[in-house]
């Protein structure tokens, strides 16, 4: 299994996320590989978490390749910083991703939430 799938199902299951209580709606992370696209669509609802396969309507729908993204769930990127620099794109609400950016694994030597993660993941 790839980090990207266990980071998802890892949200999933735990079904819901202190970080996320003030924030609702969808993202659709849609991972680019040549012709083929692979969608994770995360509902969000007040910290509750939901996660499937669905290419459906997003509020915030977010482009990337499936080796960047694995980078940002290992914590060796960041979100905004892949955005300023046009490695990601969002289309839609980009508020939501500022909120959800939280979730993802900072770098090793941080420190709070995303370390604490990071830790647990392992």
């Amino acid at each position: 299994m790839d980090q990207t799938t266990r980071f998802f199902e890892d949200l999933d299951r735990r079904g819901y996320e202190p970080l996320l209580e003030k924030t609702s709606g969808t993202l659709r992370f849609d991972l680019h590989e040549g012709a083929q696209t692979t969608h994770w669509l995360l509902r969000v609802d007040r910290g509750r978490l939901e996660v499937s396969r669905e290419d459906r309507e997003a509020d915030t729908v977010i482009g990337t390749d499936p080796r960047f993204f694995g980078d940002m769930v290992a914590g060796r990127e960041n979100a905004i910083a892949a955005v300023l620099r046009g490695d990601m794109t969002v289309s839609g609400n980009p508020r939501l991703l500022l909120q959800v950016e939280r979730i993802f694994p900072g770098p090793a030597s941080s420190r709070g939430p995303r370390h604490e993660y990071r830790r647990e993941a392992r």
